[in-house]
């Protein structure tokens, strides 16, 4: 892995096996397919963000996370601006949301990124099964659509 600063960490959570909580790494795979011959762009998939993604977060000029959302209407794709939190689940904790993330990447590290965004597709269901629903199938090319544009925008700005 490279000690250099990325331009663009695209950062994906999900799990496959929960039907529309796979949208994450399926969304990861389609970026690592998409950005895989431009070395400024990294793309991490994990079933669940945990601290030592901190280090990562660290070295990025920008993140892009990547999570269904269960609050917004099944296939509803939102890209939103994260700022870092802090929460009272201390750094023992084994999932962490995007806010805590980079909060936890400031303390450590003192990362201080240029932008950091959460792409979500709302699900409509997370039932056990590897397929995604009518409604997240029908909202995988705006997302494709949406990380794309953003990544894009993030590696032409200085």
């Amino acid at each position: 892995m490279s000690i250099l600063p990325i331009r663009c960490l695209i950062l994906a959570c999900g799990n496959t096996l929960r039907g529309d909580d796979g949208v994450g790494p399926w969304l990861a795979l389609w970026a690592h397919e998409r950005f895989q011959s431009d070395p400024r762009v990294q793309v991490i998939a994990r079933q669940q963000w945990a601290p030592e993604l901190a280090d990562d977060i660290s070295r990025a000029r920008a993140v892009i996370f990547v999570d269904v959302s269960i609050a917004s209407a099944p296939g509803c794709v939102e890209l939103v601006p994260v700022s870092p939190s802090n929460d009272d689940r201390g750094p023992g904790a084994h999932h962490l949301g995007a806010p805590e993330l980079l909060a936890l990447a400031h303390g450590l590290y003192g990362s201080a990124l240029q932008s950091a965004s959460l792409l979500t597709v709302g699900a409509g269901s997370i039932e056990m099964g590897e397929r995604f629903s009518a409604a997240v199938d029908s909202a995988l090319p705006e997302a494709c659509r949406l990380l794309e544009q953003t990544v894009l925008r993030l590696l032409c700005e200085s």
